[in-house]
């Protein structure tokens, strides 16, 4: 540690790492220190010089002698006595809560913002943007951002709010952060309490002025902004956070499935993204979620998502990879025979221009599908969306069906999507930025068949599968959805085998006959993700199925019955 002095304040700076490297410097929020950073430290320190300092009146800084002296234009003038001492042209500035408050103020002052190579902010939103949304947002989503923000005026009035912190509040505190985050050494810090009373004067010395004055300008200086966004967090909206872009002329918006700590929650995710950030401002190539998170582009509504797609060799699957594609998505063409996956990413590269690799994989093979997952998260990193979709058909009686046709059937439509949404939602989940999966089940999975039993059962599971992984995965920021189509004009019917009597070609006339394209399941396909749907049927048939099953089961039971039965003699 060493002491900056600042006016009549001194303060405590920490140091880690070579300082020869670019340097990262961490601001703290309320009721925080330095300490709050700690384990993002221990990721980044190796790379970077990481700076720290508690701000005046926190942690071991000393407090200013007047009160009133916790203005921005104070905290400005600490920041400045900071970067003097540190001897740096520029720094890669970082801060959560008050500490990105005080990173947005930087970047709204033409002096200050020469000496910011970059800026990410955890969560938090600057008061002029936020003060300007408060103003001009839409009173719905302004009522909503209030609530969250109900603390601050009970921060606002004398004597209560230090009250509450001489008695039960550092109680609360110490019994965790929400979010899974619980205390641990210094955090809450051994000053907890004397911080929370000094904090108290950031509130109450900039928010009335702040949010009074209309003639503050939000406009921010040309620098490299990264906005992260705990998709968790309690106290600010994403309405709010996406009001942002506006103001920002360089802007790269990210996700986390965390709450509002995010640096104690997931440390390395978010130092992973403010490592990768201040290396391509320092001259690094964008990776593929950079380039993701870049805004204020014209770009596709999938541009640089990384889809996978099984049983992309025809049908759904083929009319999926390309419509991904056509809409920015790189894809993967997974497909159990190797020469159709081929054919289909050649044409998404010649035909659209797109992005396309093809890959050979039996998804009822667990061990194949291991491999495969794995060599796709080695080789192009953790897929953003995956579509499980390969699927097979045993048409006829259900005693005429063999023990094999049931296994092989399960094998293919039910354990391939087990396997696809074990393997690549656990790489979602450990990677903690979302994602989508998407099962193709069937009017099958509500509507009970005499001739395709085997299938009905198989799809009927992908659609509980489906419902039962999306309350799981909520939680993570990963999306499920079950779509489940109609009769579709697809390969299906003539690759299907049938038991009892053939009847392949009554079946591919009847699909012909049907004329509803794989091209519009597709869309449908992409709506869902874009949309997060849980269910999904698809085509008139298929929306009929799903609300007859919903109001009487016990119709659909008698459909099912309709029509005969040809056993084989």
């Amino acid at each position: 540690m060493r002491w900056v002095e600042s006016g009549d304040v001194r303060l405590a700076v920490f140091e880690d790492g070579d300082p020869a490297q670019p340097t990262v410097l961490l601001l703290h929020g309320y009721p925080d220190t330095h300490r709050v950073w700690d384990e993002v430290v221990a990721l980044l320190r190796d790379r970077f010089h990481v700076v720290r300092y508690d701000v005046r009146g926190a942690g071991a800084s000393t407090e200013p002698r007047d009160r009133r002296d916790y203005g921005f234009d104070r905290l400005m003038d600490d920041l400045s006595a900071v970067l003097d001492a540190l001897g740096k042209p520029t720094v890669h500035l970082v801060g959560h809560d008050w500490g990105s408050l005080q990173g947005w103020e930087v970047l709204a002052r033409p002096g200050m913002t020469a000496r910011v190579a970059s800026f990410t902010s955890v969560g938090g939103p600057g008061l002029r943007q936020a003060a300007h949304f408060l103003r001009h947002g839409r009173r719905r989503e302004v009522a909503a951002q209030l609530i969250r923000s109900w603390y601050i005026g009970g921060f606002l009035v004398p004597v209560a709010p230090e009250l509450v912190w001489k008695t039960i509040l550092p109680r609360l505190i110490a019994r965790g952060f929400g979010d899974g985050v619980v205390a641990r050494a210094g955090h809450p810090a051994e000053t907890l309490v004397k911080d929370g009373h000094n904090g108290l004067w950031l509130y109450r010395r900039n928010m009335p002025v702040t949010v009074a004055d209309p003639d503050l300008s939000p406009a921010v200086g040309d620098v490299p902004v990264q906005l992260i966004e705990p998709t968790r967090d309690d106290f600010v909206t994403p309405a709010l956070l996406a009001s942002i872009g506006q103001w920002v002329p360089r802007l790269w918006h990210r996700e986390i499935a965390a709450g509002h700590w995010a640096q104690r929650s997931h440390p390395e995710l978010v130092a992973g993204m403010i490592a990768e950030f201040a290396a391509h401002v320092e001259g690094a190539p964008a990776s593929r979620e950079l380039r993701r998170a870049r805004a204020g582009a014209r770009r596709g509504a999938f541009e640089d998502r990384l889809v996978v797609v099984t049983g992309a060799g025809s049908g759904i699957g083929l009319a999926t990879a390309r419509a991904f594609a056509a809409h920015g998505g790189e894809v993967i063409c997974a497909d159990i025979d190797a020469d159709a996956a081929a054919r289909v990413a050649r044409g998404i590269v010649e035909d659209l221009g797109g992005t396309a690799w093809a890959k050979q994989v039996d998804v009822a093979n667990i061990d194949q599908m291991e491999d495969f997952s794995r060599n796709i998260i080695a080789e192009y990193g953790v897929p953003d969306i995956v579509v499980n979709n390969a699927g097979i058909a045993v048409a006829g009686p259900i005693l005429d069906h063999t023990l094999a046709d049931w296994r092989r059937t399960i094998d293919v439509n039910l354990w391939g999507v087990v396997h696809g949404c074990l393997l690549f939602g656990a790489a979602m989940v450990e990677r903690g930025q979302g994602g989508h999966i998407v099962n193709i089940a069937s009017l099958a999975a509500f509507a009970p068949s005499r001739m395709l039993p085997a299938y009905s059962v198989s799809k009927a599971a992908v659609k509980m599968l489906s419902d039962c992984l999306r309350a799981e995965l909520a939680g993570h920021g990963i999306g499920v959805s079950a779509v489940c189509p109609g009769f579709v004009s697809t390969p299906l019917a003539r690759h299907a085998t049938y038991v009892g009597r053939d009847l392949r070609e009554e079946a591919v006339r009847g699909l012909a006959r049907r004329r509803y394209p794989p091209e519009r399941v597709a869309a449908h396909i992409l709506r869902a993700v874009h949309r997060n749907q849980a269910v999904v049927p698809v085509n008139l048939e298929g929306k009929i199925g799903y609300v007859l099953s919903r109001i009487s089961p016990r119709a659909m039971r008698g459909l099912a019955r309709l029509g005969g039965t040809v056993r084989n003699p």
